[in-house]
């Protein structure tokens, strides 16, 4: 017998906000979370904006000999993991530690403190290289962290499914929970790669928007004027718990995890495939897990980067798996506030879709203008809109071709 998978405890840092409220209260205000790029100079590069984490300061949560330890992936893991755990009421004295999973992704890890150390060892030697490097680049190092702190022991890992890891992350946790392998996982994801090295490289590959000088509105994703994506940083962290063990001890249930469903394109390692079949086929992989049918979403999250290549492929993977009745579910990006955060951005992105659940508000899609003809569908342009949302669905499409989706609902 499978057990339903309940979501009792979240938490985020990220450029709209620290915390879940905070974060909520801007993206249904429409805010932009994109401006000039404060982490490092960035004048030699074609990229000067970012969606940077404001105002963090890692000793004002964390102690300060760990927080030097630990990449700014880690220490923004570790802050949103403790708004979930506060909010769950879990902790290894109240639980069987042993059953409590910790899986957090990150697609890139620890690039800064790998980029910073190879300079170091070139320019000054091997000697040089600092001791923490490998805990501080590798990317399960937030899993282990959160253990750490928290003293949970159960299964600990990382998922690198590029832009899709923390749905990844969030359907492994899901099926480790529904199975009755663990009672409760701490899960989501955490980037930090708005680097020297990051920025430079995403660039090459095309993928970012140039508008340096008219920041304030890009990225635009669906709309026919798109120039690319922003970087973005931050972590989700959601707490997932079967249903028998939530209610045994009490717990608020916020919504329900009800379906996964994940495909891989087989195409390009960087371009989604274009008649999105991979993608459509996930969805309905995610929809049959949880018992939905198309027509009872009520609100999807978009993958929506404002590349070119995605907003088409991904409009029509929706219109593939739904059929005309995607014209008639709500569809938005809050990248387009939040930049895109990599292997972290669905775990925000099912925070939006509990949000979104529980207030029966969807956030906008903002600076959006014109018309795309070959992206035809509900963007929520510019503005909040109440909607009742029962059901929501959130998409992740990696590169690598990876496909992730999940279907959450609400508790009854």
């Amino acid at each position: 017998m499978t057990e339903r998978v309940v979501i009792t405890g979240m938490g985020t840092i990220n450029p709209l906000g620290h915390t879940v409220t905070e974060t909520w209260e801007n993206a249904i205000k429409g805010v932009s979370g994109i401006a000039p790029i404060t982490l490092f100079d960035a004048s030699p590069l074609k990229v000067h904006i970012a969606a940077e984490v404001k105002n963090f300061d890692p000793t004002e949560h964390l102690d300060r000999k760990d927080a030097r330890r630990m990449s700014r992936f880690e220490q923004l893991a570790l802050v949103a993991a403790g708004e979930a755990i506060a909010q769950a009421g879990i902790s290894a004295d109240s639980e069987n530690p042993y059953r409590v999973a910790m899986i957090v992704a990150s697609a890139i890890g620890g690039l800064e403190a790998l980029a910073s150390n190879i300079l170091i060892a070139h320019e000054r030697g091997p000697s040089r290289i600092s001791p923490f490097v490998i805990p501080m680049m590798m990317s399960n190092g937030a899993s282990s962290w959160i253990a750490m702190r928290y003293g949970f022991q159960g299964p600990a890992f990382s998922t690198a499914s590029a832009c899709a890891s923390s749905n990844d992350a969030i359907g492994m946790a899901w099926q480790m929970v529904r199975s009755g392998m663990v009672d409760v996982a701490i899960t989501g994801g955490s980037e930090a790669t708005i680097t020297f090295t990051g920025v430079g490289a995403f660039d090459r590959l095309g993928a970012l928007s140039r508008r340096n000088d008219d920041w304030s509105m890009t990225p635009q994703p669906f709309d026919k004027n798109r120039d690319g994506l922003v970087m973005g940083e931050g972590a989700g962290i959601l707490v997932l718990e079967s249903e028998s063990h939530a209610r045994a001890r009490g717990a608020e249930i916020l919504a329900e995890l009800a379906g996964y469903g994940a495909t891989e394109d087989a195409f390009h390692l960087t371009a989604p495939h274009p008649e999105g079949k991979a993608g459509a086929q996930a969805i309905l992989l995610a929809l049959e897990a949880a018992g939905v049918s198309p027509d009872e979403v009520d609100y999807i999250n978009a993958h929506g980067t404002a590349t070119q290549l995605n907003d088409v492929a991904e409009t029509r993977t929706l219109k593939q798996a739904f059929g005309e009745q995607a014209y008639h579910i709500p569809v938005s990006s809050t990248k387009s506030m939040t930049g895109h955060m990599m292997g972290s951005t669905g775990a925000l992105e099912a925070i939006f879709c509990v949000q979104a659940i529980r207030t029966g508000v969807v956030p906008p899609t903002i600076h959006y203008e014109t018309p795309d003809p070959e992206c035809d569908l509900d963007y929520v342009p510019n503005q909040a809109r109440e909607w009742p949302v029962r059901v929501a669905m959130s998409n992740a499409f990696g590169f690598g071709g990876h496909n992730a989706i999940l279907v959450l609902r609400a508790y009854s």
